[in-house]
């Protein structure tokens, strides 16, 4: 077993409610930490197992206040903290400044001596959301609105979250809106789909990693320099570092390459779009079609697309002109021209391909990040003139990481998405 996915140190793992704090790092026998690029809050599972004398009963439940479980005795109800600092052979996942909150329990298996409980996490961004409610006007740079609503609804009224840990990406575009009532991670994550970076550049995502909030775009993201370089195959050794062991795929499977049908139904090649002005009762019909390698950045080669000779959807939208101001002698308000249909594209693209991946332990990766993966050549001959294979080795985006630790062993499981194939980038990359 290789040195980061051998066992961790709990060097914190507690929980506490307004009873008190009990320390409960020997009863954990597998810990679950989640983050995604889709998801706009981290999770996390745990499994526990006790056999009693963790805590005493309160008195108004038993007089004697006997010794118990945490379930039980403790007891859990929801909404305890949970502070962890676990530390890999690689690096440190460290809440112990900023605890998850226990969502629920279940599967609880018990008998006369002991018992097993799966408690479910959440952050208290998650928390702060279910109780905000978005109701006024934001105007201006969309990044900026992404800002206010979190300083308004989730940093000003958490006890963790400070300013430093919010990654907020200016737009190129402004858009003025209302909140609808609706939460603020909803508001926020409806506004990805109206942002854009720059020319022929839509699309961004909201997502919360171990560092805090993130607002990018996701030319931004696959831009990045990769935060490590993993290998699959025993050829590949000489090329690799000294802790070569570290930066070993231990499996790999192929969950999704292209679904050409279904890119076709969600006119991702070729679209027909059609705005409809109220202000002067007008229509406007336009064709979107990818064009090969001129319009997006890409993980790898130039993105390419089959031969679609007609475009596959339809798209319908009704300017917004004069709904949010006293009168409608403006424009547009953030025309949608120039975001919808490139960026339904976009999303559909950077999902085209996806692999999961098991590597050891390395809390150092966030969802959002790049890395670069190197998986041997499948071919009797000519290895000498190198061991990658050429289309399928290179650039991959974090779309699901999972850190899970056991007694014996530490794994980090990864989702990747990638846009297109190849070992080099193309010229529009960075």
């Amino acid at each position: 077993m290789t040195q980061a996915a051998a066992a961790s140190k709990y060097e914190i793992m507690s929980i506490s409610s307004e009873r008190g704090e009990v320390f409960i790092g020997g009863k954990v026998v597998a810990f679950d930490y989640y983050e995604s690029i889709l998801s706009p809050n981290i999770t996390a599972n745990m499994i526990v197992v006790d056999s009693g004398g963790s805590a005493s009963y309160d008195s108004k439940y038993d007089p004697q206040e006997r010794a118990g479980t945490i379930y039980n005795a403790f007891p859990i109800k929801g909404r305890e903290k949970v502070k962890f600092k676990i530390k890999s052979a690689l690096g440190t996942l460290d809440f112990g400044k900023r605890p998850l909150f226990v969502n629920g329990v279940s599967n609880p298996d018990q008998n006369s001596q002991r018992e097993a409980i799966l408690l479910s996490l959440f952050s208290e961004g998650a928390k702060l959301n279910s109780e905000s409610t978005v109701v006024r006007k934001y105007s201006g740079n969309i990044g900026q609105s992404v800002n206010n609503i979190l300083s308004e609804f989730v940093i000003s009224k958490s006890e963790f979250v400070k300013l430093n840990s919010v990654n907020i990406q200016p737009t190129a575009n402004a858009y003025n809106f209302v909140g609808n009532s609706k939460s603020a991670f909803e508001v926020i994550c409806n506004l990805g789909s109206k942002s854009v970076n720059g020319k022929d550049s839509a699309g961004f995502l909201f997502f919360e990693t171990q560092d805090g909030f993130n607002f990018k775009s996701i030319d931004n993201l696959i831009s990045t320099k990769p935060k490590a370089r993993y290998y699959k195959g025993e050829g590949l050794i000489g090329s690799i570092s000294s802790n070569r062991d570290n930066l070993k795929i231990l499996s790999s499977v192929i969950r999704k390459n292209q679904n050409v049908l279904n890119a076709l139904n969600q006119g991702v090649y070729y679209s027909r779009n059609i705005f409809f002005n109220p202000k002067t009762f007008e229509e406007t019909e336009i064709e979107y079609r990818f064009t090969e390698g001129k319009l997006v950045k890409s993980l790898g080669k130039s993105a390419e697309a089959p031969d679609v000779n007609a475009y596959t959807k339809t798209n319908y939208n009704i300017l917004d002109i004069g709904t949010l101001e006293q009168t409608v002698a403006g424009g547009d308000n953030n025309d949608p021209k120039d975001y919808r249909a490139q960026a339904a594209m976009r999303y559909n693209i950077l999902f085209s391909q996806l692999i999961d991946i098991q590597v050891p332990c390395n809390p150092n990766l966030r969802a959002g990040d790049t890395i670069h993966c190197d998986f041997e050549i499948i071919t009797q001959s000519k290895k000498a003139q190198g061991f990658e294979d050429p289309v399928q080795s290179g650039k991959y985006l974090i779309v699901d990481l999972c850190h899970h630790y056991e007694p014996t062993r530490s794994i980090t499981s990864l989702t990747l998405a990638r846009d297109s194939y190849g070992l080099y980038t193309t010229k529009n990359e960075s």
